[in-house]
């Protein structure tokens, strides 16, 4: 679920409660074909002008079966991964030690631009071990990596919150309430909110931690319209029935995204945020012709070894390049990475209708 720069107020092509099954089915197979071929059929670089970047994953270790299916994701399209190529695959493993000699392997092979790792920990050590110039666009979602070589590339708690809130202003809701789970992601998604919230006019109560429906009654405190749900527990359908049977708009992040939504009537009513399907969907449905299944992760490391081919085949596999003014389309939406090192996003929103999707409204960048 993502969605790009259009704006929409009505429902994808016309059709309301669209899941996201149904968009797959409606798109059809005959749609991943030019999806394809858009992807495969790239002019060959003139001499000289191709560059070189790795891709970092993790193939070995307790989440090998990830790192495969990521390095599928690279490959879709016809794109050469591996030695020799635009795109060098490394294995990571799961650990900083295993990232820092993936990395340094990298480097010493002539790459110019680093696409990952995965994991916060991995992309901390990388940081301090890359010689100077070579930039690392971390797969994390963790803001606090951003800065010297280190670009946050992941879809951070303040996408998600830039994206609904906004969407939720312009339908006049002007407070809203927040629970969020004990612990990291909890914490994350807090800061996220604060940050975003004033700036799109919507005013945010002192978001409530818990999992259980007296969460939302204490946050909500008998006034407020709108609540924020970003995590997607298990405890969630029970949060947003008790939002519902407040008469609260339920609010979601791209965490959602995890779940079927299609077919699921207690989560009808909610906004969501999410890729655009308009883009993301002929992705993913080109992935499952492959047997790979589609999340954000693999929408990222198909956007990422793009935006690395592309400016390999320019000679900007530099920091001047990432940060070109007129940023880059992907399959999870618009985006521009800013020089702070985090990266500016254009989410969907989406309302679950009647078990199914509907697209909302789409921002750019």
């Amino acid at each position: 679920m993502q969605h790009p720069s259009t704006a929409s107020d009505g429902p994808i092509a016309g059709r309301p409660g669209m899941g996201r099954r149904a968009l797959l089915r409606g798109l059809s197979a005959a749609s991943a074909v030019p999806f394809l071929s858009a992807c495969g059929a790239r002019p060959m670089p003139a001499p000289g002008t191709r560059g070189r970047a790795a891709l970092l994953l993790p193939l070995t270790g307790p989440r090998s079966d990830l790192g495969q299916i990521l390095r599928g994701a690279a490959s879709l399209g016809g794109t050469t991964v591996g030695a020799g190529s635009e795109i060098e695959v490394l294995d990571s493993g799961d650990d900083a030690a295993g990232a820092v000699r993936a990395a340094r392997a990298a480097v010493d092979g002539g790459a110019r631009m680093l696409i990952g790792p995965l994991f916060a920990e991995q992309a901390r050590a990388v940081a301090e071990v890359v010689p100077r110039g070579i930039p690392v666009v971390a797969l994390s979602n963790d803001d606090s990596l951003a800065g010297g070589p280190v670009f946050v590339y992941g879809v951070t708690p303040r996408h998600s919150a830039r994206a609904v809130f906004g969407y939720a202003a312009t339908r006049g809701i002007a407070e809203t309430a927040m629970v969020v789970p004990p612990g990291a992601f909890g914490q994350r998604a807090v800061e996220g909110a604060v940050a975003v919230a004033r700036e799109v006019g919507v005013s945010l109560r002192a978001p409530v931690t818990g999992t259980d429906a007296s969460a939302v009654t204490r946050a909500l405190g008998g006034s407020a319209r709108a609540i924020y749900l970003p995590a997607a527990g298990p405890d969630l359908p029970g949060l947003v029935q008790a939002a519902r049977s407040a008469g609260a708009q339920p609010l979601g992040s791209v965490q959602w995204s995890s779940l079927d939504l299609a077919g699921r009537a207690e989560f009808d009513g909610a906004w969501v945020a999410a890729p655009d399907p308009l883009r993301f969907a002929p992705f993913a449905q080109a992935l499952a012709a492959q047997g790979l299944p589609a999340g954000v992760v693999t929408g990222l490391v198909f956007d990422g070894v793009e935006m690395a081919r592309t400016l390999g085949r320019v000679g900007q596999q530099d920091r001047k390049g990432l940060l070109r003014k007129e940023g880059f389309r992907g399959v999870l939406g618009p985006y521009r990475i800013l020089p702070s090192g985090l990266t500016a996003r254009g989410l969907a929103v989406l309302g679950v209708e009647s078990g199914g999707l509907t697209l909302l409204s789409s921002s750019g960048v």
